[in-house]
């Protein structure tokens, strides 16, 4: 199967083409280039390296949130466009659960965090599932920062994106995974895509949407004018 993997949660990204589970290739988007300027370009490079047409791809996987909106947005729509152009299915993985895949250590519990800005995290915990894998018994959190800490437990661990400024804060009773795996990546996921399609099958093309997890701040803004009005 051939999967061509898409990860633009953030201000810049990745994509990867994959047989099946194994890697062919992965390549950064563009340093410092929003991801609607660098993914078109950078799939075509990636699809030129590995000797693929985009006719020949069987599944498209893709980051669905958290993480920036505008990259969600870019990142699902290019999907779908993709999928719906050659008839192959597509498929949407949570950003959280790809950095927990990326971690090597296996601690009794592994939180994962992404910057949501406002002084609060996006964060999930998970604790050791089957096969290597990681299993989230609860929902994706929208934190403040100092409440995040304060749930942390002696022994686990943390990882993402969300801990450039809040790593040093942690204390010593909590491991820090190595910088290296906090930043998601479209290898994993490739195979959280694959992982899935073959477990449960793929999303349905016309109702894949980006998941938020929370409002904008002009969405919560306006809320709150409303409120004021009424």
């Amino acid at each position: 199967m051939r999967i061509l993997a898409l990860e633009t949660s953030g201000s810049s990204g990745s994509v990867a083409a994959l047989d099946a589970s194994q890697l062919v290739l992965e390549q950064a988007l563009a340093s410092g280039s929003r991801s609607a300027q660098s993914l078109a370009p950078g799939i075509h490079s990636l699809l030129a390296e590995v000797g693929w047409t985009i006719a020949q791809v069987d599944l498209v996987a893709v980051t669905q949130g958290p993480g920036s909106f505008t990259g969600l947005r870019i990142g699902i729509t290019t999907a779908k466009a993709l999928a719906y152009a050659v008839g192959a299915p597509v498929i949407g993985v949570n950003t959280l659960e790809v950095i927990a895949r990326q971690t090597p250590a296996r601690p009794p519990a592994l939180w994962t965090v992404l910057d949501a800005q406002r002084g609060e995290l996006f964060a999930a915990r998970f604790v050791p599932g089957d096969f290597e894998r990681w299993s989230m018994p609860g929902a994706v959190q929208v934190i403040a920062h100092d409440a995040w800490l304060a749930q942390l437990a002696v022994g686990e661990a943390v990882s993402g994106p969300g801990l450039e400024r809040f790593a040093l804060a942690t204390g010593s009773d909590v491991t820090v995974i190595d910088r290296q795996f906090w930043t998601p990546t479209a290898e994993m996921v490739g195979r959280l895509g694959y992982e899935r399609s073959l477990a449960v099958g793929h999303d349905d093309l016309f109702q894949l949407s980006p998941q938020y997890f929370r409002q904008a701040a002009a969405e919560e803004k306006w809320q709150r004018q409303q409120g004021s009005a009424g």
